[in-house]
């Protein structure tokens, strides 16, 4: 039958045959919620320090922004260099193209395919001749035959569960760009916390430098006043002691620092001679960005985790899988077809034959499978229940990781003043000691301990510093970083993180 010569009463029929599937597609599964409630307080319960806010209120900057607003430089190129260098972001990126690939291949699930074919044989046909035993062979003419076709085909989804894949794969897919985003944020608030505690460092290695330079100095002057016999053999003794003593911890502080840098260099891929040459350069202190108040309501601000939303999606994906599953224990209906040519030639003369089909039209029924399919539904559900209670997890932790962080902001607030007091009037004490030494009033075992309760207020006031800083950093953190859900006005952009300086324009700077 000629291609184009198709009887109109058949192609109604087909017609007629393929839409009745069309009709039954309207059918679908029950499948659980796509989103479940988590319990969520009304309000934080530790208020926020006075003075104190974060970036979360009105506009939500973005996370290089934000950090900029330190006005530290080198802090901003170390956070981008560090995200440029992290395996972690890497592998996060890499998933997404994975799960924008399976999105794909779900979605094309749901349309029909068409695959070509084509071929070419060339041949003859041997004859025996009648001629008893005498008889021979003899060869018929040869004949060329050429084949091009197309196969079409086309699963039905009467029951959504194709449809439901695709909807999955796209939730997994989203769930997946949030991951990304999830991870830069880490390795912001690693590289963060890796800075300000070098910088900690440093300025813990000054007050070290200072005390040690203050023992070694009295240690000197007593060694004299002993050897004048002004002083007893004793005190120099004890003046050499303190004097050690206090080199002891300057050189252990400088290897601490000296390990805190290395701690940068593996972050960020810098070059330590390049990174050292840019801290030294640095203020020892470190100032926080300028923050805006803290979303009284947890669940606008948990709104803006990016993890918490990954989890949430990871409940419809499951929802999505466990209405797949289902629909698999249901008939399936497929529809194929066919058009080819087909071109003969040989012994002088040549036939080219045209042909199609509609069909079969072909119905699977499940009727025995030992179970697999209820199974299968059955542990898909499974999933579902898991992933359910993950995220709930996920949201209370969300909650407690706010909580602390708020809490730690507060105990460290309340907690500097009284140690600024202390420092100072520490100092005081010791400068009084210290003129009382030199005027004979005063002992070296007195002058000795106010030194050392100023060096251990010094440390206080630093290592207290230090955790102001955790604290500050792990609440930009549980608060989600800057990051904005894309069902709030916007998408999920993905900034490539190669942003940042390369290694060769960092030793340049």
């Amino acid at each position: 039958m000629n291609l184009f010569q198709v009887p109109p009463c058949a192609v109604a029929r087909c017609l007629a045959a393929a839409s009745l599937p069309l009709l039954l597609a309207a059918c679908s599964v029950a499948r659980p919620p796509a989103a479940v409630d988590a319990p969520m307080p009304a309000q934080w319960q530790t208020p926020l320090p006075a003075g104190t806010q974060l970036p979360h209120a009105g506009a939500l900057p973005q996370l290089a922004d934000w950090w900029r607003q330190s006005g530290d430089a080198l802090l901003v190129e170390l956070i981008a260099a560090a995200q440029a260098a992290s395996p972690d972001l890497a592998s996060a990126a890499a998933r997404i193209v994975e799960a924008r690939a399976t999105r794909v291949q779900a979605g094309a699930a749901l349309g029909p395919t068409l695959d070509g074919n084509l071929s070419l044989s060339r041949g003859n046909t041997l004859s025996t001749g009648s001629g008893g035993v005498s008889g021979g062979t003899a060869s018929l003419p040869s004949f060329t035959n050429a084949q091009a076709g197309l196969q079409a085909g086309w699963e039905l989804d009467l029951f959504g569960g194709l449809a439901a894949t695709r909807d999955a794969a796209g939730a997994r897919l989203s769930s997946s760009q949030a991951q990304w985003h999830q991870a830069r944020v880490a390795v912001a608030a690693e590289t963060a916390n890796a800075y300000f505690a070098e910088r900690a460092c440093a300025h813990q290695l000054q007050v070290s430098a200072s005390d040690a330079a203050s023992r070694r100095e009295t240690a000197r002057l007593t060694e004299l006043s002993a050897k004048a016999g002004f002083a007893a053999p004793a005190d120099a003794a004890l003046a050499r002691a303190s004097a050690a003593d206090a080199s002891a911890r300057l050189t252990q502080q400088r290897t601490q620092c000296a390990l805190q840098r290395q701690a940068l260099v593996a972050l960020t891929g810098w070059e330590l001679p390049a990174l050292a040459q840019r801290l030294d350069a640095q203020a020892a202190g470190v100032d926080l960005p300028a923050l805006r108040a803290v979303d009284s309501v947890p669940a606008r601000a948990l709104a803006q985790r990016p993890d918490v939303y990954a989890a949430e999606l990871a409940v419809a994906a499951a929802s999505f899988d466990a209405g797949a599953a289902q629909a698999q224990r249901y008939p399936r209906l497929s529809l194929s077809g066919s058009i080819a040519a087909l071109h003969v030639r040989g012994g002088g003369a040549s036939e080219t034959l045209n042909s199609w089909s509609i069909g079969p039209l072909q119905l699977s029924l499940p009727i025995f499978d030992g179970g697999t399919r209820a199974a299968n539904a059955e542990a898909a559900r499974a999933r579902y229940d898991e992933a359910a209670a993950q995220y709930r997890a996920k949201v209370r932790q969300a909650v407690r990781e706010v909580e602390e962080a708020l809490l730690r902001l507060q105990d460290t607030a309340q907690r500097a003043a009284d140690a600024d007091s202390a420092v100072t009037g520490y100092q005081a004490s010791l400068d009084a000691t210290q003129a009382r030494y030199d005027g004979g009033l005063a002992s070296l075992f007195d002058l000795e301990d106010a030194r050392r309760t100023l060096f251990a207020a010094q440390t206080a006031r630093v290592a207290l510093q230090r955790e102001r800083t955790e604290a500050w950093v792990a609440l930009y953190r549980a608060l989600g970083g800057g990051w904005a859900r894309p069902d709030e006005g916007q998408a999920l952009a993905m900034p490539s993180p190669s942003s940042a300086p390369p290694a060769s324009e960092a030793k340049a700077r």
